[in-house]
């Protein structure tokens, strides 16, 4: 693998044999890992994938910075868990961005992890008041904008990582660099959210190509089916059932899908890419179940992949192409209106 500078078109994209598995917990990932001194962001930090991730990483002695939109929410979530500072994040708008890093920025504190976690899935056709479609513009582009403005602390920690929370739905879609924001295509919600995880990994990979001279790696990463993150708050009702997450009477069928992931199994992967030492030299890639994930060359749309959760693995070469990660690049600064300045 050390003949490989990069991951585009999947050069390095095939497993290492870690030693752990899908059913690893973040627990067993950070034993013995030490994070005193270490500072961390993770957006959507309070609920979900975020808050587990937030309380693993201050267990091991990192402090830690959450951003969420829901301040009153976030912070009953939150109590009781030390070291922790909350700050009102909203992705969609360009100015809680600029205000959130600003404030970070003015400690003049190194930021050695950057979790890129926050997510919306299953809305309706909504758009931001720059009139982006609103997956897109959650999912992506604001993190994008969060990222190039939290750049100087990067660097400054001398050895930083940023996790992007992608997913195997990336498999729905790849980026449509023509109509990203649905103006003249039909919207259909997981299309939407195919694109804008597609997007997260092209982000991890043209983001590690460009960081890395300044010590800063980056990775996507697929959490696994876990049904109890509320990433499906959107959903009506009548589509859980359809999908049999719910019954008739409205209630959770708890074993709908079966093989899904603990929160903690969820989260091993994205802890595993921020302290693993196997990853000192490999940047860009997409990984799943605790370690580099497969290309996924013979993916079949026809499958029903809820029959067989641990079939759900791999990513799609499209989702680690040069060009396009070089054009989403340059067309996400043309979005947000944010010059990534990585000088």
């Amino acid at each position: 693998m050390e003949k490989y500078k990069n991951n585009y078109d999947g050069k390095m994209q095939f497993p290492i044999n870690s030693g752990f598995d899908r059913n690893t917990t973040a627990d067993e990932v950070i034993k013995g890992v030490d994070l005193n001194g270490k500072i961390a962001i993770v957006t959507g930090g309070h609920s979900g994938l975020g808050l587990e991730t937030t309380r693993i990483l201050v267990a091991a002695g990192a402090t830690v910075i959450v951003g969420a939109r829901d301040i009153e929410k976030a912070a009953e979530n939150l109590e009781g868990i030390a070291n922790v500072e909350l700050v009102s994040l909203e992705l969609t708008d360009s100015g809680s961005i600029e205000s959130f890093a600003a404030k970070f920025i003015a400690s003049a504190r190194p930021l050695h992890f950057l979790f890129n976690n926050a997510g919306i899935m299953w809305v309706p056709l909504q758009r931001d008041s720059r009139g982006y479609e609103s997956q897109f513009s959650t999912n992506h582009l604001g993190h994008f904008h969060l990222t190039a403005r939290l750049w100087p602390a990067l660097k400054q920690a001398e050895g930083a990582r940023v996790v992007n929370t992608s997913s195997w739905g990336h498999h729905n879609a790849p980026v449509d660099f023509e109509d990203i924001n649905f103006i003249r295509r039909e919207y259909e919600t997981m299309r939407s959210y195919g694109q804008s995880k597609t997007a997260n990994v092209l982000f991890a990979l043209e983001l590690d190509e460009r960081g890395k001279p300044f010590g800063v790696r980056s990775y996507a990463i697929h959490p696994g089916v876990v049904q109890s993150t509320g990433l499906a708050r959107s959903r009506s009702l009548e589509d859980m059932k359809k999908l049999g997450m719910l019954d008739a009477d409205g209630k959770p069928v708890l074993k709908a899908v079966p093989g899904a992931k603990t929160v903690q199994q969820g989260i091993s992967t994205q802890i595993w890419c921020a302290v693993s030492a196997q990853l000192n030299d490999i940047g860009g890639v997409y990984c799943e179940n605790t370690d580099i994930a497969v290309l996924d060359v013979n993916f079949d749309p026809t499958v029903d992949w809820r029959k067989n959760v641990e079939s759900i693995k791999g990513v799609m070469p499209y989702a680690l192409e040069k060009e396009s990660a070089k054009k989403l690049w340059t067309i996400s600064e043309e979005m947000s209106g944010v010059v990534f300045n990585l000088s």
